[in-house]
């Protein structure tokens, strides 16, 4: 059992995270697994033990997506999935980068049944054959099919090779975006941001934050430089690290000793299109 858990914890906190959008979640549904495993030894697992493991993962999953749905209809605000930090988090590291998919799919995949979601990230997060992911989910292969075509459908059109091209130059674009911020430019943010950009903060009734999305460069650009310009009155008591979260370039801000918000973004042909605000401290905890 002990060597079961060792070549398959990674691959089973990397599905259920990217499940549940909660790493803090992903971390109990797998310790769960492995003690009913534990206790019953079933057969499967000792037959087929990647699928078997997977299939009880993904279905506490679904199980805690129905409570999830119930909890976020309740949340202030917009609910963002918890932010990782790669860089520094020892339990993450065992996490393969390519078996992440990024920050903002994680946020589209709000949007898929449990189902489909299921079918999304073994698909794409993991590679699995329909066959394989039949097996996971219980369901044909001409099911596994239609499900992920339906996900497709939903999400639209995305491009992961592009995204990982377009993330080694995002160091360069974010120094260069937090610098004309910084200049207090209005023309030259506006210039950044794409016609369709959208700003979406978490702040979970705890802390403030943006209660609704807010749309359209002029909408960001106000909200960002009021960021800055309040920042600058007092005294330049937030400061920001570069940093590796969910295997890609974000923003840690720190007020004082502590952590304020994890900023993620989204950028396509040079222009900005998505950002992602975390300041509900409940999701902030692996960055202390």
């Amino acid at each position: 059992m002990e060597h079961l858990y060792e070549q398959y914890k990674r691959l089973l906190l990397s599905l259920a995270y990217q499940l549940t959008g909660s790493f803090s979640d992903a971390e109990d549904v797998v310790q769960d697994v492995f003690l009913k495993v534990y206790d019953a030894k079933p057969q499967g697992l000792i037959e087929a033990p990647q699928a078997y493991l997977c299939r009880m993962v993904t279905n506490r999953c679904s199980d805690l997506h129905k409570s999830a749905a119930k909890r976020k209809e309740k949340y202030f605000g917009e609910w963002l999935p918890e932010p990782v930090p790669t860089s520094t988090d020892e339990t993450f590291e065992m996490i393969a980068r390519n078996e992440m998919l990024s920050y903002g799919m994680l946020v589209l995949l709000e949007q898929l049944s449990a189902a489909e979601r299921a079918v999304f990230v073994l698909r794409e997060a993991f590679g699995f054959s329909y066959a394989d992911i039949a097996a996971v989910i219980d369901k044909s292969e001409a099911n596994s099919r239609k499900l992920y075509s339906r996900a497709r459908v939903k999400l639209g059109p995305f491009d992961r090779e592009e995204a990982v091209e377009l993330e080694a130059e995002k160091a360069v674009w974010v120094k260069q975006f937090l610098s004309v911020l910084g200049q207090d430019d209005v023309d030259q943010v506006l210039a950044m941001l794409g016609k369709d950009v959208v700003l979406i903060s978490d702040g979970g009734g705890k802390v403030f934050s943006a209660v609704n999305p807010i749309v359209s460069p002029n909408a960001v650009s106000r909200f960002l430089l009021g960021l800055v310009r309040k920042n600058t009155q007092q005294g330049g008591a937030w400061t920001f690290t570069l940093s590796e979260i969910n295997g890609q370039l974000g923003l840690i801000i720190h007020y004082g000793q502590k952590v304020d918000s994890v900023f993620m973004f989204q950028v396509e042909n040079g222009l900005i299109h998505h950002i992602y605000i975390v300041r509900n401290p409940d999701k902030l905890k692996r960055f202390l």
